[in-house]
């Protein structure tokens, strides 16, 4: 077990994705002299980066290289701060957040598929007729989720 993984703190930054993947890119003096600064939590080093510049006057260019960022990810951070205060920092999962595709009338397309046959279809043969039906691709593997996810709630 690494020294790393034994860390608590680490650990939480990791699980909530607050882990900061290029914490060796910081080369602010405050995280390279300072405990109470840690250049392993991605929100922290955010945050004294854009403080860097608004309250000390640092130059954006020089700010984004200090902390490892780029010009782009410090003006992606600062309309995040101004617009959700602090909480925009916090990495957001990447990718949909549901399962956009199966709308409601999908998934009673594909109900209404299973009812008229003999037995079950594979999410494979649902699949192809989504794509015929609604004129998209779907995953199988996302209407195998789907279908499990309505087992569970009992429709």
């Amino acid at each position: 077990m690494s020294k790393e993984s034994q860390d608590p703190k680490y650990e939480t930054l990791r699980q909530y994705g607050a882990l900061n993947a290029a914490a060796e890119a910081v080369h602010d003096q405050h995280f390279l002299s300072h405990e109470f600064f840690d250049s392993r939590d991605l929100v922290q080093v955010k945050y004294e980066m854009l403080r860097r510049v608004r309250m000390d006057g640092a130059s954006v260019s020089q700010a984004a290289r200090d902390f490892g960022f780029s010009r782009t990810a410090f003006y992606q951070a600062l309309a995040l701060l101004e617009e959700q205060g602090l909480p925009g920092l916090i990495p957001k999962r990447p990718g949909p957040k549901g399962a956009h595709k199966l709308s409601d009338a999908v998934l009673e397309f594909i109900e209404q598929q299973q009812q008229g046959a003999d037995k079950p279809l594979r999410p494979k043969a649902l699949a192809e007729m989504i794509g015929k039906q609604f004129g998209f691709s779907i995953h199988p593997r996302s209407i195998e989720r789907a279908l499990a996810k309505r087992r569970k709630k009992g429709l």
